[in-house]
């Protein structure tokens, strides 16, 4: 069924539990997570050299198949998230929890007491039905999520039997010695042995810049933190040099493993879970209430005890939504289909409610509203002229360097004024993170040049002159600071620049960074990540419906604000990660609320945001795709990730998309709310109707000289009821439903159940008035008509509470029409039926049939006017 007790992996004692609640003591544990690295390098550390020397000379040839299959026993496969998912009778378990499900066992446990095994085996027969089919909607997802997975199987080049070759990643074994190359993804917690390479880590650490790592001589050389120099970690990256290591953690051990450990704790409760609670804690004083209430009035009366219990009993259960489940659980499976078409993947129902119920969408810059696919916007000479001359320099740079290719290197080689002929490579001087630029040393009609490529600080300083307009002269202050005002201008502008520069040079055997030394600057050449092609119709389509989109981006702040400025983000209020470092938790609050920008943040502080916001009330979507991210994924009320993120980002997930597209978020935005409101329509009226006729019934009790319906009755009366909302998933939602958040208002549900309900309750002292005193009726006839009244009368009004709207100008779907009148029409025919004299039902006068149409109408009419009377409140009717 949709209703989540804990999310996967979420079990916890009672201590953990409370403290999960906690948004510090979440956020503490977070943290904890994203100390994995160092606490990765401590056990690393805990290798000395010689033991690591030891090791390698017995692997010299690289380990066995055999020993390699041994230690895979031993060990387990190097997964980080387990692939495994929680079993039947965990996920059963788990939802058998909700406090409304056991008020409706509870509910189904009274009526077998009262020897009405027919309700009894309903109502148990409901929630089994909405426990089996969210179970298996779930695992359905599931195992939809695991075919997308398999269609990229990760790998890793080892050394195995003297011979390097690749195995799968999740083969690899402590003491396995791995190779690794510009471009691979580190494929578990390694020691470098040789060789040198830069890695981006900040999908673990959150550093936006790679950092240096290389064999370190030595248990000296073994820090305890994650600038570890000889330290690599699964689910970084390579961007430049080459390397072996030796495996020394796999799976569940590695940094990696560590943070996805720390997501098997409860996180805050989400929107759904909230609302839920609140419901089922209302539902509960309500019935106690009656309880109490129908049980003293009777036995005051002097009725029989026995019978009094019964009665009260009966009416408790009359009022539990025993439907709720089955009905909830299919709206939202209709919502979960159609966006599975979409290569949409929901892995908890829940999360589509909590889909429409978000206001705030927290996503990264990149992928979301750019493409992350550089394109050249300008090539110039050193003053920010025009010039075509630079970008075919750079190309050349770009076409014979031998490290991973940046996108910026992929958008220089695509553009048409690139034509790199007739050159032929020399040597190389590789990309370094230090000197942040790049060399190639090209021949070309008998002349040797180098081509520096790189950033423009980095650039400039090491040269000496100027290529102005073809002639090269020299580069004094002024026209320095003329180079320096053309490039800053494009960073203004939120565009990357490089600069470009070249050198004769003379014939030598090797070349290093000394050569790289009065040069000449060329020009520039500047980049931009477009925009993704209808991002500004989606974040204006987004905000319409009441979805704010929040930016939270690692890059600079004149990059990020020239982005969101041409989306149409509202950046007048931004904050940076420093100032963020000084607020504390009170302050972010309000500034969390009022700032759509955030620049330079860490994973830490997106987490510290998604908390903020929700203790402000927000419902928080959080889309992200890295590990660090996967705290903020399940603290949220909905976390989004996309196929290609990494593992456990995936697993942090509630809903998992083809795409980063802001438009499948909207049409998901949209379900959920379409969903909400039929969820919404259900919970109206079965609390509303249900309240009346139990108001009814007490009330009755007080002056009747004899029971006004018998228990078997009531409970047939609130099955036929409940077997008309049935049909509520199919039925139609107007647009005005879904043009904002939807969120669970137990206020308004309780005030809408104690104005509709006690209409409700006036119609039928109506109809007693007119069997008693018109119809003269005795206790059979008075209980049939009652029933058949009560039964149409709160049925047919369905027509009404399902729309805000004039109810003739929003006609209901055919299924959940066709079903009200079956429903009306069984009423009509009971009395009729072989079944009446078992039920205690009579055939009533013609003259009756005339009271019913006349109070049926009148009643849809009043009922009308009392819901657009609702609608004015402050706190407004949920749909």
């Amino acid at each position: 069924m949709a209703f989540r007790g804990t999310r996967p992996g979420g079990r916890t004692s009672t201590t953990a539990a409370r403290n999960a609640r906690s948004p510090l003591g979440w956020l503490d544990r977070a943290r904890t997570a994203q100390r994995a690295p160092q606490i990765a390098a401590r056990r690393a550390a805990q290798s000395t050299a010689d033991e690591l020397r030891r090791r390698l000379e017995a692997d010299a040839g690289g380990l066995s198949a055999a020993e390699a299959a041994r230690r895979g026993g031993r060990y387990g496969p190097n997964e980080p998230v387990s692939t495994s998912r929680d079993g039947v009778w965990s996920s059963l378990i788990a939802q058998a929890s909700n406090p409304l499900v056991l008020i409706l066992l509870a509910a189904a446990a009274v009526s077998g007491y009262l020897r009405d095994l027919v309700g009894a085996s309903l109502i148990a027969l409901m929630v089994a039905l909405g426990i089996l089919l969210n179970t298996a909607i779930g695992a359905r997802s599931q195992r939809a999520a695991a075919r997308l997975r398999e269609r990229v199987t990760p790998s890793a080049t080892a050394l195995r039997d003297g011979a390097w070759i690749d195995v799968p990643r999740s083969s690899l074994v402590p003491g396995d010695t791995i190779r690794l190359c510009a471009g691979d993804r580190v494929p578990a917690d390694a020691r470098i042995v040789s060789g040198r390479v830069h890695v981006q880590q900040a999908a673990l650490t959150g550093e936006s810049m790679p950092a240096e790592k290389r064999a370190v001589d030595g248990a000296s050389g073994c820090t305890h933190d994650a600038n570890a120099p000889q330290l690599v970690f699964l689910g970084t990256s390579v961007v430049a040099g080459s390397a072996e290591a030796l495996v020394f953690a796999t799976g569940r051990a590695t940094a990696f493993g560590d943070v996805a450990d720390a997501l098997t704790q409860r996180p805050p409760p989400t929107e759904f879970e909230l609302g839920l609670a609140a419901f089922a804690r209302m539902i509960m004083q309500t019935v106690l209430f009656l309880l109490l209430f129908v049980l003293l009035v009777t036995l005051a009366l002097g009725r029989p005890p026995l019978q009094s219990l019964m009665f009260a009993l009966a009416l408790a259960v009359g009022l539990t939504p025993e439907f709720m489940p089955v009905i909830t659980t299919v709206t939202l499976a209709r919502g979960a289909v159609r966006m599975a078409s979409r290569n949409v993947i929901v892995k908890h129902l829940a999360a589509i409610e909590d889909f429409g119920s978000m206001t705030v969408l927290l996503s990264d810059k990149t992928g979301t509203l750019t493409t992350g696919e550089m394109s050249v916007v300008a090539s110039t000479d050193p003053f920010g002229r025009a010039s075509d001359a630079t970008i075919r320099l750079a190309a050349v740079n770009s076409l014979f360097e031998t490290g991973i290719r940046s996108a910026l290197d992929a958008a220089l080689l695509r553009d048409p004024r690139c034509a790199p002929a007739g050159h032929r490579k020399v040597d190389e001087v590789p990309f370094d993170f230090e000197r942040r630029r790049s060399s190639v040393i090209v021949e070309s009609a008998g002349e040797r040049v180098i081509v520096v490529k790189g950033a423009p600080e980095a650039v400039v300083l090491q040269c000496s002159r100027i290529d102005d307009d073809a002639r090269d002269r020299a580069l004094d202050d002024e026209s320095r600071a003329r180079c320096t005002r053309a490039y800053e201008s494009f960073g203004e502008r939120g565009e990357r620049v490089l600069a470009v520069a070249r050198r004769r040079v003379e014939v030598q055997e090797r070349y290093s960074p000394a050569d790289e030394t009065g040069l000449v600057l060329v020009g520039f050449v500047a980049f931009a990540d477009p925009l993704v092609e209808g991002v500004a119709e989606s974040l204006r389509s987004l905000a319409a419906d009441g979805v704010v989109v929040k930016i939270l981006t690692g890059d600079n702040a004149s990059v990020a604000r020239s982005v969101c400025t041409q989306a149409g983000i509202d950046v007048a209020s931004a904050a940076s990660g420093d100032a963020l470092d000084d607020t504390s938790d009170v302050a972010l609050g309000p500034l969390a609320e009022h700032a759509n920008l955030f620049t330079r943040v860490s994973p830490a502080q997106k987490l510290r945001i998604v908390l903020a916001l929700k203790a402000r009330g927000h419902v928080v979507g959080f889309l992200g795709d890295g590990v660090n991210d996967a705290p903020s994924l399940h603290a949220a009320d909905v976390g989004i990730s996309v196929m290609n993120a990494v593992d456990v980002a995936r697993d942090a997930a509630d809903i998992v998309l083809g795409s980063r597209d802001l438009a499948l978020l909207h049409e998901g935005v949209l379900q959920g709310r379409q969903a909400f409101a039929n969820v919404m329509k259900y919970l109206m009226m079965e609390t509303s109707s249900n309240f009346g006729n139990m108001l009814s019934m007490a009330a009755a009790a007080a002056f009747l000289p004899f029971l006004p319906m018998l228990p078997t009755q009531i409970l047939l009366n609130n099955l036929l009821y409940d077997l008309s909302q049935t049909m509520i998933p199919s039925d139609h939602v107007d647009a005005d439903q879904i043009r904002r958040p939807r969120r669970w208002n137990v206020a308004a549900i309780r005030r809408f159940m104690f104005v509709i309900g006690p209409v409700s309750t006036l119609y039928d002292f109506l109809t007693f008035f007119a069997l008693l005193h018109w119809l003269h009726a005795g206790e059979a006839l008075f209980h049939t008509g009652w029933f058949v009244e009560s039964l149409a009368t709160q049925t047919f009004v369905l027509f009404v509470i399902r729309t805000q709207r004039n109810p003739l100008r929003s006609l209901p779907s055919l299924p959940l029409a066709a079903a009200a009148f079956a429903v009306v029409a069984v009423a009509l025919l009971l009395p009729l039926s072989p079944l009446a004299d078992d039920l205690g039902f009579v055939p009533l006068p013609a003259a009756y049939y005339a009271f019913l149409a006349g109070a049926t109408a009148t009643y849809l009419g009043l009922v009308e006017g009392a819901k657009r009377l609702l609608a004015h409140f402050p706190d407004p009717m949920p749909a």
